[in-house]
């Protein structure tokens, strides 16, 4: 099959993203929108007495009176030229709340994405250069333990140690980078042990192909051969995990910046569901899911640019 060009390959790319930002705007809103329960009396409270009167002037005033379908045309050609609406809860415009809580969040998931990848190299690098079968096991088995561990318990569990029995660390705060060590390892141990899982099984392939093989033949070390001939090879299918550790960290922030009163993506989504903002919610969703895409794709130009098999 003929090469692709980097031009059609990048531009076919961007259509496939703009698409699933659509597609999850389109969703999104019809799942928001059909919800059964009202957002305007979630608002009001439902101990404060306002006639009806006075909620349908508030649903009006918010624009809920209208079709769907015209709300989902205007809302969409809003959020092309980057009005993604108003709160409801709060008033403000959605993109300037998510503008200043994002950075936050992903200064979280950078600091715990760079431990798990290092942790989860580290560790299916062990895994196969160890002659001992015992060890190997006990290696193996440990991303799979560490995947069963819910986040929120390791976040409870590490500010019991080294908050509180040892103040060792802060347990809440946004101040200084002592106050990111906590949540950014509670996010990077389920994100090291998905990444340890996919490269150990890549790794434990290429360890036994017939070219590292003949490496070690030549006296080639072990360590050697793992590390310069067979890593790269398994590197190739790690490097799609990046993009779904993307997607975990961003969701497990909720968690965390919720356990370590952080104020951030995750806060904001408690706090949206809670009041049911459906703008705040929907823009959430949109922002979340270029982040992501932004991120499959730069994977995608960096699997083309190491083997350029994947633009055929």
């Amino acid at each position: 099959m003929a090469r692709t060009g980097w031009v059609p390959f990048v531009g076919g790319r961007l259509g496939q993203a703009a698409g699933v930002v659509w597609a999850a705007y389109t969703v999104g809103f019809a799942l928001f929108h059909l919800l059964p329960s009202d957002p305007v009396r979630i608002m009001i409270g439902p101990e404060t007495a306002v006639d009806e009167a006075r909620i349908e002037a508030l649903r009006a005033e918010l624009g809920l009176d209208r079709p769907i379908g015209l709300r989902y045309l205007d809302g969409l050609w809003s959020a092309l030229h980057g009005d993604l609406g108003t709160s409801f809860r709060t008033g403000r415009p959605v993109a300037e709340a998510i503008g200043e809580a994002l950075p936050r969040t992903l200064a979280l998931a950078g600091a715990a994405l760079v431990p798990a990848v290092v942790v989860g190299v580290l560790l299916a690098w062990c895994a196969v250069l160890t002659r001992s079968g015992r060890v190997r096991a006990v290696l193996a088995g440990q991303p799979g333990l560490a995947l069963s561990v819910p986040t929120f318990w390791l976040g409870l569990v590490l500010l019991q140690l080294f908050s509180f029995r040892w103040p060792l660390l802060p347990a809440r705060g946004e101040h200084g980078w002592e106050s990111m060590v906590l949540p950014a390892a509670t996010l990077a141990v389920p994100a090291g042990a998905l990444l340890a899982q996919v490269l150990l099984a890549r790794l434990s392939e290429s360890w036994r192909d017939p070219y590292v093989t003949t490496a070690r033949a030549k006296g080639v070390s072990r360590p050697l051969a793992l590390t310069v001939h067979a890593l790269p090879n398994a590197v190739m299918p790690a490097l799609t995990v990046l993009a779904l550790l993307v997607g975990w960290l961003l969701s497990g922030s909720v968690v965390v910046e919720t356990v370590f009163a952080r104020n951030g993506i995750g806060r904001l989504v408690h706090a949206s569901v809670a009041a049911q903002d459906l703008p705040m919610l929907l823009g959430l969703l949109v922002v979340a899911t270029l982040v992501f895409v932004a991120v499959t794709l730069a994977v995608d130009l960096l699997h083309r640019a190491l083997d350029p098999r994947a633009a055929r």
